[in-house]
């Protein structure tokens, strides 16, 4: 009877000794994949073409609140029309705004805020014209501004170590069994 316990004290801690590892293999995952992640608003969307820009007005509130993350796809100006939404050079500056009018033979935009209650006095010309916004993330232009800066990037870079080390810990612990 003796070596029947001895026999299931064994297998408890060969199964215990399973589960540590594991535990740190999938913390190492999650953590890799959260960095991942983190990244994809910012890499995907150039891959395909598109310019990223942090909203910090409230011009273009409340469809755009401040700190969203504003897609903007290069787009010619004659294809511009009423109501969208583009980003143009203002004083070296990118600005969001409406479009109430395309003045074709001018060649250039009347444009408007949504929280304004005027329109802009001066006219965008096409030549300022970054691209038409296609799509914008509300919270998330403040998070990656932050992961784009160096701080954000050490931070990422510090947070991949860690789960690179969780995977090597469980490698560690499973080769000790």
């Amino acid at each position: 009877m003796t070596r029947r316990l001895e026999s299931t004290v064994g297998n408890s801690e060969n199964k215990g000794g399973k589960v540590f590892p594991a535990l740190c293999s999938v913390l190492g995952t999650l953590i890799l994949l959260g960095v991942i992640a983190a990244f994809l608003p910012l890499t995907v969307p150039r891959l395909m073409g598109y310019e990223i820009y942090e909203v910090v007005s409230g011009s273009m509130e409340p469809e755009i609140p401040v700190g969203s993350i504003l897609y903007v796809e290069e787009t010619p100006p004659e294809e511009i029309e009423a109501g969208d939404v583009i980003a143009f050079m203002r004083n070296d500056t990118v600005v969001s705004h409406r479009v109430e009018e395309n003045r074709y033979v001018e060649g250039e935009f009347i444009t408007k805020g949504d929280a304004n209650s005027e329109e802009d006095t001066v006219p965008v010309p096409y030549d300022s014209l970054v691209g038409k916004s296609v799509y914008h993330l509300p919270v998330l232009g403040t998070l990656m501004t932050m992961l784009a800066g160096d701080v954000g990037k050490l931070y990422a870079l510090a947070f991949a170590a860690c789960g690179v080390m969780f995977h090597m810990l469980a490698a560690i612990l499973r080769s000790r069994r």
